[in-house]
């Protein structure tokens, strides 16, 4: 199986975990009105080995970093006003998070205050420990690294099987085999603090199992069992639309921790709901099944027996096949028959925007049934040329009885890295949630 990979440039400095604060880090802007979310760990994604603990002091850790991650580089002084804690109260937690090596001081980003000495801001330790990242795709699969903010610091891409299950299993195979070197490798000595797996169908991330995956053939595949015995880390796994809408709700526009919406469309069709900060799960986490919503004028036929689920209309393979059935294509293949429509075929334009219609009536259905603050679509069109992000927000409020703004309809923060920072997310969520007790136990720096 073939791999691919790019590493982002890091400063020397980035190379070690270090106490010191970096002068040369750039400054990260604040991000505004943040809405308040929920601290606690929720049971789904925290790791059985954690739950337990100080709740309090987890919450104060909890409101600490995160008043970091969404307005550092932040003095102390603004931590306390903005988390409701005591400045003495600030200060302890600051230096636990500190010996975890999440957060540090930046003197080069200091202030001066009226009276006193100038104020050293605290800001999220983007240079310490890092967090893995595998997505699984049919086409091909991810593994990456990314920081504590979840931004890409390397990534890899493994070539795919392609649909059918008899080769799925070299899937997996090629991850375990690859996943230990590439975060040594890529990490270059940095302490990694676990590793995100997520993919499309339904995924139990309490049992670590992928239930159902139809592309890949997969059925109850023990994932986290399969991806621990090989890297030796913490491994959580997630659904790759729930994880997409959590990456959002941490590291992205702030009405997506009021609620978001999720429609991932690509060799799978599922969606996400996040409420007040958290992402829905359901009974046996089997929330978000979108792929059989029946859509109008599309008459496909699914394996489930009816015709026009969206998922048989709509997927990166059923929009490869028409392709390739019109002659556009010699072979299926989504992401080329993207570049040829943004270059200016028109019959590749005209099959691409058909696509668009029947996506952007499934998001006006969820948009309308859910009302939520922020509509997120995962497509590869529209994730690559605004063009087409045009096209899905004008389909959307022409279907969509509730919604007339058309920059409730986005795409993720991330852009083209959307499902790194969402692998990476899987980790970095229940981290948040409780710092102390996720890094002490996930073996962060010591």
């Amino acid at each position: 199986m073939a791999r691919r990979h790019e590493t982002q440039p890091l400063p020397t400095a980035a190379l070690a975990v270090s106490s010191a604060a970096p002068a040369h880090l750039p400054a990260v802007r604040p991000v505004p009105d943040r809405p308040a979310v929920r601290y606690g760990p929720d049971p789904a994604d925290v790791l059985p080995a954690q739950r337990g603990g100080d709740g309090r002091r987890g919450a104060n850790a909890a409101a600490v970093l995160r008043t970091v991650l969404d307005h550092g580089p932040v003095a102390r002084t603004t931590i306390a006003r903005l988390s409701g804690l005591s400045p003495a109260a600030v200060s302890r937690q600051y230096l636990d998070l500190a010996r975890l090596g999440l957060v540090h001081e930046r003197p080069g980003a200091a202030t001066g205050g009226a009276v006193g000495r100038p104020q050293v801001p605290v800001d999220i330790h983007t240079c310490g420990p890092l967090v893995g990242g595998v997505h699984l795709g049919v086409p091909f699969s991810t593994l990456c690294l990314v920081d504590l903010r979840g931004r890409t610091v390397a990534h890899e891409y493994l070539d795919g099987p392609g649909a059918g299950g008899r080769r799925s299993a070299g899937t997996l195979g090629a991850l375990r085999e690859r996943l230990p070197g590439f975060l040594a490798e890529r990490a270059a000595g940095r302490p990694v603090l676990g590793v995100g797996a997520i993919t499309g169908g339904w995924v139990d991330p309490s049992r670590g199992t992928v239930v159902r995956h139809t592309p890949l053939g997969w059925v109850d595949v023990p994932l986290r069992a399969e991806l621990e015995g090989a890297c030796g880390l913490p491994v959580l796994v997630d659904n790759h639309a729930r994880a997409i809408a959590q990456s959002e709700i941490l590291f992205g526009r702030p009405q997506a921790r009021r609620s978001v919406v999720h429609l991932f469309v690509g060799s799978v069709v599922d969606a996400a709901l996040g409420i007040a900060g958290v992402v829905h799960q359901g009974p046996r986490s089997a929330a978000g099944d979108v792929a059989h919503l029946p859509v109008a004028d599309a008459d496909a036929p699914c394996p489930c027996g009816r015709n026009g689920c969206l998922q048989a209309a709509a997927s990166d393979e059923a929009l490869g096949a028409r392709a390739v059935a019109q002659g556009v294509l010699d072979r299926p293949d989504a992401f080329r028959l993207v570049e040829l429509a943004a270059a200016g075929d028109e019959a590749a334009d005209r099959l691409v925007r058909g696509r668009i219609r029947l996506v952007a009536r499934a998001a006006a259905l969820l948009l309308d049934v859910l009302n939520p603050d922020l509509v997120l679509v995962t497509e590869v069109s529209v994730l690559r040329h605004g063009h087409y992000l045009a096209a899905l927000r004008e389909e959307v409020l022409r279907h969509s009885r509730v919604c007339d703004d058309p920059e409730r309809v986005a795409v993720s923060h991330a852009g083209e890295r959307a499902l790194q920072t969402a692998a990476g997310a899987a980790v970095l969520a229940p981290l948040y949630r409780d710092p102390l007790l996720f890094a002490s136990r996930a073996g962060a720096v010591r």
